[in-house]
């Protein structure tokens, strides 16, 4: 697996064994690294609507074709950061996905395995309020934070047969299968890149489960996918003077 570290002000790429991460030409143990979202894309595509089990949830048809959006790179927050609840917003609400990470710039893919690196887990934090209220989702899916990510990369895990499951406060709130996706991840790269250039780095959300409900501050929400990990992230309003000093205003790397 593959992960993004930081040691004192060093940022790095490297392996993970166990509870060794190898970067640099140097061994650390993981309890002494910070673990980082694994990748920094340029955009990240998500996928609406794409699991059977929650189109039936939703009583909605299963869509002809793959319904995607954008959410920009400044969502992004790796393990143990905090999601913020707008004060726009009344309601947030958590949608674990299984995310693809691409390995290279593509276009017009032909063989997916050839530029996918891998996959890590992904939550599609969504101000479910704002969604209804504008019609489209740019808003209500856009905001800082919204897209949690992590913790690692996995290169082996098979996409045809990933488990997602999602905790809110140690409960379990979704239970699914990959098997279940309606677009499975190589017709989604080469549907998606048919579209637009991806880039090394890129994220595709490979859309959520039933299940999908609402996080409220002081929750701790969890996106585990066996064979890659649990990404977890505690939620607080905006309006937490701790999170502008210690979130918020502080330099991305």
């Amino acid at each position: 697996m593959i992960g993004r570290f930081k040691v004192h002000e060093e940022v790095f790429f490297g392996t993970i064994d166990g509870k060794c991460v190898y970067g640099d030409g140097t061994t650390y143990d993981l309890r002494d690294v910070t673990v980082l979202a694994p990748t920094c894309p340029s955009k990240i595509v998500c996928v609406g609507l794409n699991y059977t089990d929650h189109a039936r949830e939703l009583d909605v048809e299963v869509p002809a074709k793959p319904v995607i959006f954008l959410k920009p790179s400044t969502s992004v927050i790796g393990p143990g950061e905090s999601i913020v609840c707008p004060a726009s917003s009344a309601r947030v609400d958590y949608e674990g996905e299984l995310g693809v990470v691409i390995r290279e710039r593509c276009k017009n893919v032909v063989n997916p395995a050839e530029v996918v690196l891998g996959y890590t887990c992904f939550n599609d934090v969504t101000a479910r309020d704002l969604q209804r209220e504008d019609g489209q989702w740019t808003r209500a899916k856009s905001f800082d934070t919204f897209a949690p990510v992590g913790p690692f990369i996995a290169t082996e895990l098979n996409p045809r047969n990933a488990e997602i499951i999602t905790r809110v406060n140690g409960k379990l709130r979704q239970s699914s299968n990959t098997r279940n996706l309606i677009f499975d991840v190589d017709y989604l790269v080469r549907f998606v890149s048919r579209i637009m250039t991806l880039e090394a780095g890129d994220i595709i959300a490979t859309g959520t489960p039933q299940g999908v409900g609402q996080l409220k501050s002081g929750d701790t929400v969890e996106v585990e996918i066996p064979g890659i990990g649990t990404l977890s992230n505690g939620v607080i309003d905006e309006s937490n003077e701790a999170l502008r000093l210690k979130d918020r205003l502080k330099p991305r790397l």
